[in-house]
Formats: structure tokens, sequence, C-alpha cells
């Protein structure tokens, strides 16, 4: 995920093409370390992100507008008065570094032609946007970097403009293959740490790549390899420099359990392709990827206090249910008491008095036990006194018995209602979750408000041989899936004995193919609380054969005839229907 010189290569590679003799139309900095520029002429119109953002900088073509501030920033009105109508006239990247630096003509008040220069910096927390003048002198910056800042450099207003040389890093794209190999081997460390820490703009993903490529193990000492295996990686490095030189550039995104996890300018070939999608440019890539990203992280934001509710009461009553069941195993000594007063009904006459004990013989199974006494009491009292404590733990018992059910059927509601909160992946997909909590008395409701309109759907998914399969994302869908959507013939699938989705595929009267199931059961696996497990059992039966008991909680119910199967919960290549994503 690193926004390394690679891949600022692809967009420097892709900003030229579209943007070079094109004009500056519009300038807005629509956040504090953003610019948005609208570009116009022979690319038509499009728009150029440029953010310096600390956590996230980015730079991309995009054609969504964002809204702006009433009252534009200095740096942004200072952009407006020299660059409104500039003209591109080059876009360079010094070797690999993460810098781009835009060459822009203009005329000034008097009609003179004038060249500027903005830069972008892609450094982390050090990333910044540099406005300077045709002698690299700053003008303006979007970040002010004085001395008590940094001590390598300041950026202000009438300081010399250049790129600090703090690390001792190689120019990929400037070495011959002995300059490569001398700089892989310089170190002892982990082979490509050696090559990430010894090249400008290389990252961890792309050292890891090569290495692959290579056929190296990426984690063997650098200065241990045989002479082979180095020329291997040295000729992985030798065509990564060429590759970028010629502007061939493969942008691709990576996904695990259908979540992007990374992303190159080059093919990941390390990772399965089955599980990753290229895209025609590096900037469709970027925005793709980063609003995905984004979606998740607000989604888990939003979802944060709703997880806390579920996650306290659920812990209390996991304490409280073994709180329960330790008592319950104490009353297992309710049968002992019981048979002690008969006993002692039967041969208390023998007893002596003042006894602290008698032998007798147990009729239930013909062995003689010890029954303890109570030597101030007699045989008849000690007799009530084991019959009373048995009645005693008797009420304990059948007390516990409904209690220990309640408190376990509460623990498996709030443990779906977890997975649920796994699942969402939008935020009306909360909406339901939220009410269920209401409505169970988890959360109470704010004196009022109406209960939010519903607009999330069951996941819809395609089978391979063209069967429509329907996956429920909480528990009220779960039901409604199941009782009012599923006619008797469809089948119904499920994780056993675990929380998770009700999954039904519609047969329209006909008789499935085996893939279907398996697919179908991957789909009750992925969405489960086992997501991740390579194995994973699967009850599966006709809806007909399901039941719901009277009085039971949202999306729980019952079923006695069934098959099981199982099944990997990897969904990778299962088509999920598009209208459904957009819904």
């Amino acid at each position: 995920m690193a926004f390394d010189g690679v891949t600022i290569a692809n967009i420097v590679s892709e900003l030229k093409d579209k943007l070079i003799g094109n004009r500056v139309y519009k300038i807005a900095q629509p956040e504090k370390d953003e610019l948005l520029l609208t570009i116009k002429g022979s690319c038509g119109q499009i728009r150029m992100l440029m953010s310096a953002d600390a956590s996230l900088p980015l730079l991309y073509l995009t054609q969504r507008n964002k809204t702006s501030p009433m009252t534009a920033p200095n740096f942004c009105m200072l952009l407006r008065k020299h660059l409104q109508n500039a003209r591109i006239t080059d876009i360079t990247q010094p070797g690999l570094e993460r810098v781009v630096r835009l060459e822009l003509e203009h005329l000034n008040e008097l009609g003179d032609l004038c060249k500027k220069y903005l830069i972008v910096e892609l450094m982390g927390k050090h990333s910044n946007i540099i406005f300077c003048d045709d002698n690299n002198m700053v003008i303006d910056s979007i970040k002010h970097i004085s001395g008590m800042i940094s001590s390598v450099r300041e950026v202000l207003p009438g300081r010399e403009y250049f790129i600090p040389k703090t690390q001792d890093k190689a120019e990929l794209l400037e070495c011959s293959k002995d300059k490569v190999k001398a700089v892989v081997c310089a170190k002892s460390m982990p082979l490509f740490k050696a090559i990430y820490s010894g090249f400008t703009g290389i990252s961890p993903c792309i050292a890891q790549e090569l290495c692959f490529r290579a056929g190296v193990d990426s984690d063997k000492p650098s200065m241990a390899l045989a002479e082979y295996e180095l020329d291997s990686v040295v000729s992985e490095l030798h065509m990564l420099a060429g590759d970028i030189k010629a502007g061939k550039f493969l942008p691709n995104v990576v996904y695990e359990n259908k979540q992007p996890v990374e992303y190159a300018a080059m093919a990941l070939t390390s990772y399965s392709q089955k599980n990753s999608r290229l895209f025609d440019t590096i900037s469709e890539l970027l925005e793709y990827y980063y609003a995905e990203k984004n979606t998740i992280t607000r989604i888990r934001q939003r979802s944060v206090d709703l997880r806390k509710i579920v996650q306290t009461v659920l812990e209390r009553n996991i304490k409280k249910y073994d709180l329960q069941m330790k008592q319950l195993e104490d009353t297992a000594k309710r049968e002992k008491y019981k048979i002690y007063g008969e006993l002692l009904n039967t041969y208390g006459y023998g007893a002596e008095p003042g006894a602290k004990s008698l032998q007798a013989l147990n009729y239930y199974n013909n062995q003689i036990i010890t029954i303890p006494l109570d030597p101030m009491l007699s045989a008849g009292e000690n007799a009530k006194k084991y019959f009373d404590k048995y009645q005693k733990l008797k009420r304990t018992y059948e007390a516990l018995i409904t209690l220990t059910k309640e408190t376990e059927e509460e623990i498996q509601h709030l443990s779906s209602i977890s997975t649920s909160l796994d699942i969402a992946l939008k935020e009306e997909d909360l909406v339901q979750i939220k009410e269920e909590l209401i409505e169970s008395g988890y959360i109470r409701r704010k004196g009022g408000t109406k209960r939010e309109k519903v607009t999330s759907k069951p996941f819809h998914y395609l089978s391979s041989d063209g069967y429509h399969i329907y996956v429920g994302k909480n528990n009220y869908q779960n039901e409604d899936l199941t009782f009012k959507f599923a006619v008797g013939n469809d089948w119904w699938f499920h994780a056993k004995g675990i929380p998770g989705s009700h999954v039904v595929v519609r047969t329209n009267g006909e008789e499935l193919p085996d893939r279907v199931f398996e697919e179908a059961g991957k789909l009750a696996a992925y969405y489960s609380q086992a997501r991740g497990q390579e194995k994973v059992e699967i009850d599966y039966t006709q809806k007909k054969n399901v039941k719901k008991p009277n009085g039971s909680k949202p999306g729980f119910v019952v079923y006695y005839t069934n098959y099981s199967l199982v099944i990997d919960s990897n969904i990778e290549g299962l088509i999920q229907v598009e209208e459904d994503k957009k819904n």
C-alpha cells in the first residue's frame, strides 16, 4: 500500500500523456492540505487532486468535484493569481523520488511569459505542495516548515528549494548492473530489506515481489546469496528500471476475502492472479482503492459504539453463564442427599446416639456407603436435614436450567449481532442492527426519534450455473429471507453451530447442480463467525424444513432434517450482482 517511487513514476507517465499542453482552468483548496486543479484542453475537462495530508498523501486525476470553502485560503488565492489559465509545459519526477514537478507557463501583469513550478512532495508526514519561481526560489507552500520544525530544510517564502538527501540510497534508473549488485550486497540484512533500503523509491511490497520473481527467499541474507541468485535479483531490478523508463506499467489491486489489501503499478505475481483486478490507469486505481478503504474505515468507525455495547453485554452474559454453570455443578449433590435421607429413614434405627456416621447398604447399587451425621441430631432429624438440602438444591437446579438456557440464547443472540456488525459494508447496513439492539432493550430510543428508513438489502450472488443466491446481512434480514422470501423447495444454508447469515438458493423448482451447493456453502462459511477458516461445517436443507420456535430471538431457527458439507470460506470468483452493490 506504499505510495512509492514506482507508483509515482506511473502517475507522472499518465499526467504527461494527458495534461501537457493543457491549461489550468480552476484552482480550489477543498481541505487544508489539498488542492483540486481543473484542467481544460485537448484532454477535455479533467481534475487533478493533490493532497499533502500527512497520513494519506495523494496525486491522481479524477472527474469528481469537491465542495470548497466559501473563502479561499491564502495559498489558493496566490495560485489563482499566478497560475489561472497557465499552460502545463512539462511534468517530471527526479529519479524515483516521491516528488512530482509541474512546469507551468503564464503571462504576468505586464504580459511577459513567465515560468513557475508547482512541486508535489508525497513523503508521508513530510508531504507538501510547494510553489516556486523559475530561479527555484520558494514563493509559498501549503505547509510552512521553519528551522524550529526541521533542521534539514526550511520551506518558507524566499528560501531556495531543494530535495533533502537524508538517506544514502542509490538511484535505480541511473545504476549499471554492477552498481545494482554492489548496492544489494552492501549490507548483511534480509534480501528484500536490502533492496528497499538500498534504492530510492522501492517499497517493501515491490522488494518482496522482485524477490519472488527472482525465485529467491526474500528473508535470505543478501550477503549469503549464491552467484546465480544474485544475478537473478539484479536482472529483475534491471528489468524494473527498463519498464519504468519505457512507461510500461500495470496498475492492479490485490484482494483478500473481497477486501482490497494491496496495490502496485506492476503485476504482483506473488499473489494469486484470481484475486487481483487490473485498471486502465493508476488514477482510476488510486481513486477506487482509497474510496474502498475509506468506506471500510468509515463503517468501522460508525459501528464502534454499537460494537462496544454488544461486547459489554456479551462479556457480562458470558460471566453470568459461567457462574450459573458453576452453581449448576454444585446442585449435582442433590441426589446424594436424597439417598442419604431415604437410607436414614430405612436404617436409622441402627445409629447409636451421638454417632458421627452410619454405614448402610445403598439398595440402588448394592454398595455400602458411609452417611455423615450430626451427632447432636437424631437419625430422623438428620434424614429431614438431608431432605431439606435435597429440596433446596432441586429448586435451584430447576431454576438454573431455565436461567442458563435464557443466558445461552442471549449469548447466541449477541454473538449473531456481533457477526452482523462484521458483515456490514455500508452505513445503511447498520440501521437494522441498531434497531434490533433497541428492540432487544440494549439501547434506548431517544425521545421523539422515529425508526430510521431501512434501505439495506441482502447480498445477491449469481452462481456459476446461473442460480440466484441471497445472503442475509443481519438477523432481521435472515428472518425475512427465510420465512418471507424463500419458498418451500428453495435450499437453505447455515454454518453449523455458530453465528452467521442465512443463505437461500432460489431453485425455481429445478434440481440444483452440485457446484451450486458448494458455492452456497462457501457463502454461508464466509458470512459467518468462521470467516477465514479453511474447513467449515455447513448444514443445508430445504426451506420447508426450517422452523422458528415461538418467542425466539430474531433470526433463530430450528431444523431436524438436514445434510452437511465441509468447505472453505474463500468466495473469490463468486459473482455479486451489481444492482445490489449500488443499493
